[in-house]
């Protein structure tokens, strides 16, 4: 069987980039794997196909295209040009690798281009919905049309929550509920290791023998990453942002018109592996968002290091997050329940490392690679087609 996924980000600096790229690696050790994606770095066991863009698209920005337009922001006429690059690259895609079904990620543009292989080739295709995308179709009407077609086609709908799934449903209506399994993201367990030498980090950035709490993340206004700075005011530790967007700006003259010392911004740390030491490093991780999260890749990240949790119930977050058992919740926009159970966790070392211990537990019960493709894998081999000849379709 070969299985060809759609990507129309990079791989790395995002929630859905980071869930294609292991998905796809996972996947890849069982069966023929091949990825058209807007990246040329190589990940394990996936051969990579070009997604050729004549300009560099995102729902809500990435950290790697920082100049990138937003698609609620694209003429009529380049909607139309980056649909024909999208097209290009999978037609030629699909030629090369001749897939048995296709996998594509976000509820649209690419799943346009799905639609158009499946009625020529017959290849059939699943479609996974991170959420990031549907503010965007709720916007902008351009989008919703041709995406609610794509759906009714789909062979199977993949949310990766509940509150994703009920929030497609909000914006394209029930009619796609038999078709639709929520299936989450997943994490590496051996790369997220609560075992790491973070002696360098403590070092490169001034925090040896100092609690540190950690908000890893794109800097948008959903993410709430305000109202940590505020409950930064009440908190004895170092509070370290990782990430860029739109709001570092803001953030930062936020922290400075406070007078705090203890907050500090180190930016997108990229594909180092500083990222995982500073999930280990951390006493604690905070996910102040107050916008429904579809699940949060980075919270699942922080858990599988061993660090409990402070975050607010939103989207999807709950799914992961047990209360008092592997983390706390706070309400949305809520500076002082933050500060206050942040200190909670600070002050009780008993408490701290048991809910940590916890929130390994939980990811690797729920939400190892393994377990997730595996589901996949059994979604992939029951719709599969098989064409009796290479051009998919009867002499």
């Amino acid at each position: 069987m070969r299985i060809l996924y759609l990507q129309s980000f990079p791989l790395w600096g995002s929630g859905s980039g980071t869930y294609a790229r292991y998905l796809a690696s996972t996947v890849g050790r069982h069966f023929k794997v091949g990825m058209v994606v807007p990246d040329n770095r190589p990940i394990p066991n996936v051969l990579l196909f070009p997604l050729k863009m004549s300009f560099p698209v995102a729902f809500t920005g990435h950290p790697e295209w920082p100049d990138c337009k937003l698609y609620t922001q694209l003429t009529n006429k380049e909607i139309i040009t980056i649909y024909k690059d999208y097209l290009d690259s999978v037609a030629e895609a699909v030629e090369k690798f001749q897939p048995n079904i296709i996998h594509v990620h976000h509820a649209f543009p690419l799943s346009w281009v799905a639609r158009v292989i499946k009625s020529t080739y017959q290849t059939p295709y699943i479609i996974t919905i991170h959420g990031s995308e549907l503010p965007t179709v709720q916007k902008d009407r351009r989008y919703l049309a041709l995406t609610a077609d794509v759906l009714r086609r789909a062979r199977r709908i993949v949310p990766n929550s509940f509150w994703t799934k009920e929030w497609l449903f909000k914006i394209f209506g029930d009619e796609f509920r038999s078709a639709v399994r929520v299936i989450p993201g997943g994490v590496d367990l051996k790369k997220f290791n609560p075992n790491l030498d973070t002696s360098d980090i403590d070092k490169k950035y001034g925090l040896t023998g100092k609690k540190v709490v950690l908000f890893a993340g794109k800097l948008t206004v959903y993410k709430g990453v305000k109202y940590l700075i505020k409950a930064a005011r009440k908190i004895p530790a170092e509070v370290v942002i990782l990430g860029e967007g739109p709001e570092r700006g803001n953030l930062e003259k936020r922290v400075k018109d406070y007078g705090l010392t203890n907050v500090h911004f180190i930016g997108h740390l990229g594909t180092s592996n500083d990222l995982n030491k500073f999930y280990k490093r951390a006493s604690i991780f905070v996910a102040p968002s107050v916008w429904d999260e579809p699940l949060g890749l980075v919270i699942l990240e922080a858990m599988a290091s061993k660090t409990p949790v402070v975050v607010t119930r939103k989207g999807g977050i709950p799914l992961a997050v047990k209360d008092g058992i592997n983390g706390y919740f706070v309400r949305p926009r809520n500076s002082s329940e933050i500060a206050e159970k942040v200190n909670l966790l600070l002050s009780d070392e008993v408490k701290r490392l048991k809910m940590a211990e916890n929130a390994r537990r939980i990811v690797e019960e729920k939400f190892s690679w393994e377990t997730i493709a595996h589901r996949f894998i059994l979604m992939y081999m029951r719709f599969a087609y098989f064409p009796k000849n290479k051009n998919n379709h009867s002499k």
